[in-house]
């Protein structure tokens, strides 16, 4: 689905060979999520993400993320360490194949999965409502242009910072990592 186009359930329901009701219900939740809005007699459409909702969000998760990955570091047990490293490989081979899709769930379940070693379900949910936010905002320019590989093996560099308890570390890199995914997206012709 790409953002701006209107779309009705009875076509989408066709589309996954499924009823319009299911369809509707799911529309409706990401309605409240505020990933599409209703169009009365009309449809759903996908929002459009702007540079100034962006900016926003990637000023969110910078205060956000950095520290809570930060706190994460001393809580990671070396046993989580092969499921973040596989979760981190999945990201990496979403971009080699370049299946986005495959790509933003895989970022998601690892950033996600590491976080919860913060300890704080709240934040945990607030990142992860910011990151759907964003979804797959500007990356085709990305994985055409090479860009987007550098950006998943980041992951990996950062279970390195995290098995060595390289806390500042870790914190630094995500820092970086948020803000050049930012740069990224504006220098991909996007919002």
């Amino acid at each position: 689905m790409r953002p701006g186009v209107v779309y009705s359930a009875p076509t989408l329901g066709s589309m996954f060979d499924v009823s319009a009701t299911p369809v509707r219900e799911a529309m409706l939740d990401l309605v409240r999520e505020g990933m599409v809005e209703a169009l009365p007699n009309k449809g759903y459409r996908v929002t459009e993400v702007g540079d100034e909702e962006l900016d926003a969000i990637t000023e969110v998760r910078l205060l956000l993320e950095p520290p809570m990955v930060g706190r994460a570091v001393p809580l990671v047990p070396a046993e989580e360490l092969p499921r973040l490293r596989a979760l981190a490989e999945e990201i990496v081979d979403g971009v080699r194949r370049s299946e986005l899709p495959a790509y933003v769930e895989a970022d998601r379940r690892f950033h996600l999965a590491l976080l919860e070693h913060a300890g704080n379900p709240v934040l945990n949910r607030l990142v992860s409502d910011l990151r759907a936010r964003t979804r797959l905002f500007g990356l085709a320019p990305l994985l055409e242009s090479g860009r987007l590989e550098a950006s998943a093996q980041e992951h990996h560099e950062l279970l390195d910072l995290v098995e060595a308890g390289d806390a500042a570390g870790a914190e630094a890199l995500m820092v970086r990592h948020i803000g050049h995914v930012r740069g990224e997206w504006a220098g991909s012709g996007g919002a």
